[in-house]
């Protein structure tokens, strides 16, 4: 009689363990034919991306000056002179350049990048499915995180061009599987998996170290108030703070900013305000650029350089209720951690909530401060969250497990597996 749970359990996690293996080569499939087709110049700014890569291999130096970065000639992949606006910390770069082969002249030698890219977002989403496996979701619940993923728009294509966001990505997801295991095992493994991802997020971009080194402070924070950390802990975390906050340290003495403000930058957005006509407009108010900034997230959920129809307008109201159901879910599990009654799961989601609030402040900031000094529009883009996007379908699935019945919880399940397809399917199509 004892052995049935036992097998039934087995069995589950086999299953469970298919469709994640499914949904990863699903998405292989997707990200390589989108880096075999993708034409270089459309999305992502992937010619900026790849310039930075060639440029570390014809210079030969793993810490170039931002200031003296080009960009290559989309075509012929012959360096031009025109400046490479790009700000961002060399690493993603540097490792790009020593795997592969030579960029400068050679525009065939991109798919080799654009498939190491691949391998990096579909290990990503492989460990973000494991947390799945890990949370023991039964087969609803793990279709429900699953699809989500799995459907996001830009997450395909972005995965097959070079971009630094898939590092941040794959960061994002050792933080939350490692503080995942960590909450639930207390092993030193878990926390060199989620401080390693820390700094491999950190390394990638700033967005990357603010979302994930703030969730990994928020979960420490809370095992230090349950009296639950241990001083052995103390050492690897200050590491990981030292080796992801000394480059950026370096950043602010070299260019005075973490986010260095270099002349390509400036041109980029001088320039750009100007051709939209931006620049000649009144600035908007804070609270106006508020809501503008806020619409925009949800309308570059699903990037389209072409006019939207009603239809696909009325799409965009999928992404938004979900995340406001997500809202929901965070409330659920901080309740939870109030009345001392959180699962980890719960621990893990309100963190990963926390830091998505607290980087999303200092992108509005600082995005507001470059529109008023020049008018620039088009800073908001989901794809700089990805390292804390599993966070939405988790608080999603805490808002189902507080349902009252039946029911609801099936409608629920049934709203997060089919909205995302639908949205996927009807919504404005994407132009790479």
């Amino acid at each position: 009689m004892c052995s049935f749970p036992t097998q039934g359990a087995a069995v589950r996690r086999r299953a469970n363990s298919a469709v994640v293996a499914v949904t990863v080569c699903l998405f292989v499939l997707a990200a390589t034919l989108g880096a075999i087709r993708k034409d270089v110049a459309q999305g992502f700014d992937e010619v900026a991306h790849a310039s930075y890569v060639a440029q570390v291999q014809r210079d030969t130096t793993l810490w170039p000056d931002l200031t003296t970065l080009r960009l290559l000639d989309p075509q012929t992949f012959a360096f031009t002179a025109k400046a490479n606006y790009l700000n961002h910390l060399p690493f993603y770069y540097d490792a790009m350049a020593v795997a592969g082969p030579r960029l400068d002249g050679h525009p065939r030698a991109l798919l080799f990048y654009r498939l190491l890219n691949v391998f990096l977002a579909s290990m990503g989403l492989a460990t973000l499915l494991a947390i799945g496996l890990a949370a023991q979701f039964d087969r609803l619940e793990l279709y429900a995180y699953c699809v989500p993923l799995f459907c996001i728009p830009v997450l395909a294509p972005l995965a097959g061009a070079v971009n630094n966001d898939n590092a941040a990505f794959l960061g994002g997801a050792a933080v939350l599987f490692g503080l995942l295991q960590l909450l639930v095992t207390k092993q030193n493994v878990w926390l060199w998996l989620a401080l390693g991802g820390v700094v491999v997020a950190g390394w990638a971009k700033l967005t990357g170290l603010l979302l994930t080194g703030t969730a990994a402070a928020a979960l420490f924070v809370y095992l230090f108030q349950r009296k639950q950390f241990r001083r052995e802990w103390i050492i690897p975390i200050v590491a990981a703070i030292v080796l992801a906050g000394i480059p950026y340290a370096v950043f602010l003495l070299q260019y005075g900013s973490p986010a260095p403000d270099t002349p390509a930058q400036q041109a980029l957005l001088q320039t750009g305000a100007q051709i939209s006509g931006w620049a000649q407009q009144p600035r908007l108010s804070f609270l106006g650029y508020a809501a503008y900034f806020s619409q925009s997230y949800v309308m570059n959920w699903m990037p389209s350089l072409t006019p939207r129809g009603a239809l696909q307008f009325a799409m965009l109201a999928i992404p938004a209720v979900t995340v406001a159901l997500a809202g929901g879910g965070v409330f659920i599990s901080l309740s939870r951690i109030v009345q001392r009654r959180e699962r980890p799961l719960d621990v893990v989601v309100v963190a990963g909530a926390f830091a998505v609030a607290a980087t999303f402040a200092c992108h509005f900031v600082y995005s507001y401060q470059r529109h008023v000094a020049t008018g620039w529009m088009m800073d908001a883009y989901p794809r700089y969250y990805l390292s804390m996007i599993a966070i939405v379908p988790l608080a999603c699935l805490s808002l189902v497990s507080a349902a009252r019945s039946t029911r609801s919880r099936s409608l629920m399940i049934g709203l997060f597996v089919t909205g995302p397809i639908v949205f996927r399917i009807f919504g404005a199509p994407l132009p790479f």
